[in-house]
């Protein structure tokens, strides 16, 4: 059974920082390109960043220098370190596994609020 779970999500302050993770069980996680999406209330999801599985990255214009997107392979799971963050960042959060820019696999997701 294939399933990908994130954790880290919470409440934070404007200018704060947050981790978020996703571990994968049930897939060769080593071949699969992972991102990070969120969708806030009213909008469409939307890419975060990605990271292949050589680790090259891409990051949304809107998040470039405040978040970074890494995996563990031997882990099964990929991260996403967000600082600075505002309160436009709020959203849920899901990981994704790809191919060929084809999503196999979601997580459930984890809310991400940024509120004083």
């Amino acid at each position: 059974q294939v399933q990908l779970v994130e954790s880290g999500g919470g409440l934070v302050q404007p200018g704060g920082s947050l981790r978020l993770s996703c571990a994968a069980s049930g897939i060769n996680f080593n071949v699969y390109t992972m991102g990070w999406y969120r969708q806030a209330p009213g909008k469409q999801r939307e890419l975060v960043a990605a990271i292949t599985s050589t680790g090259r990255t891409n990051y949304a214009d809107s998040v470039k220098g405040r978040f970074t997107i890494s995996r563990d392979n031997a882990k099964n799971t990929v991260y996403l370190q967000m600082n600075s963050l505002k309160p436009d960042d709020t959203a849920v959060y899901y990981c994704d596994a790809d191919r060929a820019s084809i999503t196999y696999y979601w997580g459930q997701g984890t809310q991400v609020t940024v509120s004083s």
